[in-house]
């Protein structure tokens, strides 16, 4: 997996985003845990886009057993992540609160995250 990502490695639906640094397989139960952890950080306000999905299965034999007899049952799915790809995508919610939520978030990936903001996004207040 060398090399930067020719896709999703900008902003497409929300202002803030998570980027990966570097290139590794991320398995589809951390993009869960990720996810539950932005979404209750954020107190089901604001909305999240998960970029990556899980397509690539991985197969492994049990332990302790000799080899040939084929090739092993399926053992779970990963999703290929290479550098600079947006992994999350965050909108309707405060800069502050999006920068947490995502610090969460890159906590349970096995790579190094960089949080991204939309070029244009422009802080607005609101009085309730």
């Amino acid at each position: 997996m060398k090399g930067l990502s020719q896709r999703g490695h900008t902003l497409a639906f929300g202002n803030f985003g998570l980027k990966a640094m570097e290139s590794a397989w991320i398995t589809d139960r951390q993009i869960e845990a990720a996810r539950i952890a932005f979404t209750r950080y954020m107190k089901r306000e604001g909305q999240g886009w998960i970029r990556i999905f899980p397509d690539k299965p991985v197969t492994s034999k049990p332990a302790e057993v000799r080899m040939g007899k084929g090739k092993g049952a399926l053992d779970h799915w990963v999703a290929v992540v290479r550098a600079g790809r947006i992994m999350f995508e965050l909108d309707g919610v405060p800069q502050a609160v999006a920068e947490e939520a995502l610090r969460l978030a890159a906590q349970k990936m096995p790579v190094r995250c960089k949080f991204v903001v939309r070029p244009d996004y422009v802080e607005t207040k609101t009085l309730k």
